[in-house]
C-alpha cells in the first residue's frame, strides 16, 4: 500500500501517455492511437456480459471503430483477465486500468481506495445479480456429515476476505449464532486455491462466489451446504470507471455501456449460445455457465442501477467496516447513473419472474425444455433417459436457487415432488410439514415416483 501511494502523483502524471490511462498518441505525424484498458473476471460467469462475452463478440470494438472514424482515432481494447477484484481494484488505483468489472463487496472497497489514493472510481452499470443473494453458496466435501451451518463451530472455512462471498459467509455465521471472527477458522485464499484445500481435506468448508460452488458440485467434488439466498439480501457485480477517463473518454465510456447492453442481449435471447461461448473462452463445463446464465439461471442480467440493489450496497458498508477493510464510504457519491442513461436510455429489463425447471438435451437444440413442476420435469427427464441429458436443473422450492436436478435435497409430500439447494433447507420444510407426511427421498427415488 506504502508503495502503491508513492507511485500514485508519477502515474497521474503520466496519465496522458500512458495507454491504460485514457489513451496513447501513437506518433507525431501518424494517427492517433487510444488503447482503453479492461479489467475483467473471465471465471466470474456472471459479469460476462462486460468481460467474457462482451470480449467474444467483439461489440466494444465495433462501438469504438465507429468512433474512431469519426474522430480520426485508431482505439484498442487490452482486455486483462483477473481471478478476482482485488486485483483490478490495484491496477484501477494506479491509472492502468480503466473500465472494471467485480462483485459488490469488491466494489465498495474499489470506491474506498480510489478516493484514498486519489484515483476515484464510479459504479456505472450493472451485469448480473440476485435479488435474494443466491450467487453464493457454502459448500462441503461430498461426504462430509454436516447438516446445518451450525456444524460449522470451531471448522475451517476458505474464503477470500473482501469478497461477496465472504460478506455471505459472515452474516449466515451471524444468524446461525457463530461469531464470524472466533466461531470458525477462517482461511483467506484465493477461490482456487479454496477449492484444492477443500478436496484435499485441510478446509471444511468453502464459501464462494460463481461459478466455483456450481463447478465443484457439478463435478461432484462438493455438496452445497448453505444457500446464500436464504438471506433474502440482493448480490450483484457491476461495473466501475475511473472517473478521470470518464470525464476524459465519456464517448468511450458510452459506448462500452452500449455493447454491455448488446452482450445483455445476447445473453437474455441466446443463453445456450452465450453459455457455450463463455464455456469455450473460459474452460468451465457449459452446463456449470447455463446453471448461473441461462433463461432460469441463478444470475438475472441487467445493466440497471436498480434501487434495490444500491440500497444493498448501503447495507454491506457495515460489513466492510466491521472487518477493518474500508472506513466510510460514501455510496451516493461513488454511484453515477448519468452515463447509462446517456448511453443507453432504455438500460432495464422487467425483473425476472420464478424460475421454472430445465432440461437441457444432447439433440443440439438451440434452447433447453422449461417445465411447470419438478415432477414433469423428472418426467422427462427418465423418459429421455440419461444418455440423451445434458444437465437438468431445477428451483430451490423456497429460495427459489436453481441447483442440478441430480445434485438438489428432494422432498416428497404425498404425490408432490419439491427440490432444495440444501439438506436443511429440505429438513426445514419437512419439520414444517410434519402433518402432511413429507419425507425427504432420493434423486433416484423420487425420479421413480413419476410415471
Amino acid at each position: 500500500m506504502r508503495r502503491t501511494r508513492a507511485l500514485a502523483p508519477a502515474l497521474l502524471l503520466l496519465a496522458p501517455l500512458a495507454g491504460g490511462c485514457g489513451g496513447s498518441a501513437s506518433g507525431a505525424d501518424g494517427p492517433r492511437t487510444v488503447t482503453v484498458t479492461v479489467g475483467y473476471q473471465s471465471k466470474t460467469i456472471n459479469t460476462v456480459t462486460a468481460g467474457t462475452l462482451l470480449r467474444s463478440l467483439g461489440y466494444f470494438e465495433q462501438e469504438l471503430a465507429g468512433r474512431g472514424r469519426q474522430d480520426g482515432v485508431t482505439y484498442k481494447v487490452d482486455w486483462q483477465d483477473y481471478a478476482t477484484g482485488a486485483p483490478i481494484t490495484a491496477q484501477m488505483t494506479a491509472g492502468k486500468i480503466d473500465i472494471g468489472s467485480m462483485g459488490d463487496f469488491p466494489l465498495l472497497i474499489n470506491a474506498a481506495r480510489g478516493k484514498e489514493l486519489g484515483q476515484p472510481t464510479r459504479l456505472v452499470s450493472v451485469t448480473g445479480y440476485n435479488l435474494r443473494g443466491g450467487l453464493n453458496t457454502i459448500v462441503t466435501a461430498p461426504g462430509a456429515t454436516y447438516g446445518s451451518l451450525a456444524d460449522l463451530r470451531g471448522r475451517k472455512v476458505s474464503t477470500s476476505v473482501g469478497s461477496a462471498a465472504d460478506g455471505t459467509l459472515v452474516r449466515a455465521l451471524q444468524r446461525a449464532g457463530i461469531d464470524p471472527a472466533t466461531g470458525i477458522q477462517k482461511l483467506n485464499q484465493q477461490p482456487s486455491v479454496g477449492a484444492s484445500a477443500l478436496q484435499a481435506g485441510s478446509a471444511d468448508a468453502l464459501s464462494q462466489f460463481v461459478a466455483w460452488p456450481g463447478q465443484l458440485a457439478y463435478e461432484g467434488k462438493a455438496k452445497a451446504l448453505y444457500d446464500g439466498a436464504e438471506l433474502n439480501l440482493p448480490t450483484f457485480h457491476g461495473v466501475t470507471v475511473r472517473q478521470k477517463f470518464a470525464a476524459q473518454r465519456a464517448g468511450v465510456l458510452d459506448d462500452f455501456l452500449r455493447a454491455q447492453r448488446k452482450a445483455t442481449e445476447y445473453l437474455r435471447t441466446q443463453p445456450v449460445a452465450a453459455a457455450e461461448s463463455v464455456a469455450k473462452e473460459t474452460g468451465l463445463p457449459a452446463e456449470v455457465v447455463y446453471l448461473y446464465n441461462g433463461a432460469n439461471g441463478i444470475a438475472t442480467f441487467d445493466p440497471a442501477l436498480r434501487p434495490e440493489l444500491l440500497a444493498a450496497l448501503m447495507e454491506d458498508v457495515p460489513v466492510l467496516k466491521d472487518a477493518k477493510l474500508v472506513g466510510d464510504v460514501d455510496v451516493d457519491a461513488f454511484v453515477d447513473p448519468a452515463p447509462l442513461k446517456r448511453a443507453v436510455p432504455e438500460a432495464g429489463y422487467p425483473v425476472a419472474g420464478p424460475a421454472r425447471p430445465e432440461l437441457w438435451l444432447k439433440s443440439g437444440e438451440p434452447a433447453t425444455r422449461t417445465f411447470d413442476t419438478p415432477a414433469a420435469l423428472l418426467k422427462a427427464l427418465k423418459s429421455a433417459g440419461p444418455a440423451a441429458v445434458r444437465a437438468a436443473y431445477v428451483p430451490d422450492a423456497v429460495t427459489g436457487t436453481t441447483w442440478f436436478a441430480d445434485k438438489a435435497v428432494w422432498v416428497a409430500e404425498g404425490a408432490e415432488l419439491r427440490a432444495f439447494v440444501t439438506p436443511a433447507g429440505a429438513k426445514s420444510y419437512v419439520d414444517g410439514h410434519a402433518g402432511s407426511g413429507a419425507r425427504i427421498v432420493g434423486f433416484a427415488e423420487a425420479e421413480g415416483m413419476v410415471s
